[in-house]
């Protein structure tokens, strides 16, 4: 059977054998070895089902490589492929999401008309000494924590390699 599937792997384009034959045969060894056990209908399965993912496979990617092209966005499912950073429904969800925005600033614009003009209205919010002073004293005490550890881990490997090397006897 081994040697069957290896003559059906050579239906796929050579660049994707080449990149993917020993990853699927190594994938194939190891579900054969775990399938010996199972009695023959359970094999004849999933040797029935390995065949045609095989053959669905192989004539996917010719149908690909006739084309011309590599797959677009919405081509071939909503599998990744190389070459690609996002799934392909990325730009959709974030198409999605800001439609969802602009639906959430005109609720906003909506509610705000709706108020009476009663209420004053809210200035731009002004910076408080205190709480600036607060944040650069945060900052400057991380700085110095992280140049205390960069001290002691430069200190380490100075010091820290000449020991081994003297505990192991060379020089």
């Amino acid at each position: 059977m081994l040697s069957i599937y290896e003559q059906l792997l050579r239906l796929y384009p050579a660049s994707y054998r080449q990149q993917f034959e020993d990853e699927m045969l190594s994938v194939f060894h190891e579900l054969r070895s775990e399938n010996r056990i199972h009695t023959r209908l359970r094999r004849g399965i999933f040797y029935l089902r390995e065949i045609t993912g095989v053959l669905r496979g192989a004539a996917s990617e010719r149908c690909r490589v006739l084309r011309g092209k590599d797959v677009g966005l919405f081509e071939g499912g909503f599998m990744m492929r190389d070459g690609f950073r996002f799934p392909k429904t990325t730009a959709v969800l974030m198409t999605l999401i800001l439609a969802g925005i602009v639906v959430a600033i005109q609720k906003g614009e909506a509610i705000q008309a709706s108020l009476p003009a009663s209420n004053p209205p809210i200035g731009a919010i002004q910076p408080h000494p205190a709480m600036l002073a607060s944040i650069v004293s945060f900052l400057l005490i991380f700085y110095a924590a992280g140049s205390i550890g960069w001290i002691i881990l430069l200190a380490l490997r100075k010091f820290g390699v000449r020991r081994v090397d003297e505990a192991s006897g060379q020089k």
